[in-house]
């Protein structure tokens, strides 16, 4: 799930407006994350924050042959 760095955050809901699966919503004028199982983690939401206040990390995970 993508994380929310609240302090970022200037509640311009752009993040909301991409979010196809309606997985972000604001409360309190800052990004929330509403947990979906239809987030397919597109990062749309981190491409077009303009304060760099969501991440969405990953981990790589090398399997042994």
């Amino acid at each position: 799930m993508p994380e929310i760095i609240r302090e970022l955050c200037n509640g311009c809901g752009l993040c909301v407006a991409v979010c196809s699966c309606k997985g972000l919503v604001l409360i309190d004028n800052v990004a929330t994350v509403v947990e979906t199982v239809e987030c397919d983690y597109c990062t749309q939401c981190e491409a077009v924050c303009p304060t760099g206040a969501i991440r969405c990390p990953y981990e790589i995970v090398v399997g042994e042959s």
